[in-house]
């Protein structure tokens, strides 16, 4: 499985380019896929869709509760929040090379949410977007190692100084 990331609290017609995003940022920093709590065909749809462009096997499902998500990959947990221990601290003690579901919040995190994972991780101790913290916890996690990949898309952004270039 790799790692995945578990979308917790997304409200489609509030969330939609939020949670889009934390999918895309998932997506670009290597991870494999993403389950989201409530049921979306329009965000599966979206984020398909720049999969079938840009290239990659990142897969999305709705529909899958936090709980579910755990029970079914059976691995390890990293919640984002910015009540966690600090990432700088944290990371040495999440483990490499294995499966890791990395969960992040939109509204209100339930307090179990804190209890089951194995890791609650701060990006920051301010209030922040699920999306940076994703990010910042991702590079960090990967050592930016996916920031380049050539996932095999029928686009690629070829990179320059000045103006935007896309191959197809």
């Amino acid at each position: 499985m790799g790692f995945r990331v578990m979308r917790m609290g997304h409200r489609p017609q509030r969330d939609k380019r939020v949670t889009t995003h934390v999918a895309l940022v998932a997506r670009a920093l290597g991870a494999d896929g993403i389950f989201v709590d409530a049921a979306d065909a329009v965000l599966e749809e979206s984020v398909r869709s720049v999969v079938d462009r840009f290239g990659g096997d990142f897969e999305i499902e709705t529909g899958v509760g936090w709980r579910e998500a755990i029970r079914r990959t059976g691995c390890a947990t990293v919640h984002l929040t910015m009540y966690g221990q600090r990432v700088d601290d944290a990371l040495g003690k999440i483990p490499r090379g294995g499966d890791l579901l990395i969960m992040v919040g939109a509204e209100k995190v339930p307090p179990e949410v804190y209890r089951a994972a194995d890791f609650n991780v701060s990006v920051g101790n301010q209030p922040h977007s699920e999306i940076a913290a994703l990010a910042i916890f991702l590079d960090r996690y990967t050592g930016g190692a996916a920031l380049y990949a050539d996932r095999g898309g029928r686009m690629k952004v070829i990179p320059n100084e000045r103006g935007k270039t896309v191959e197809s």
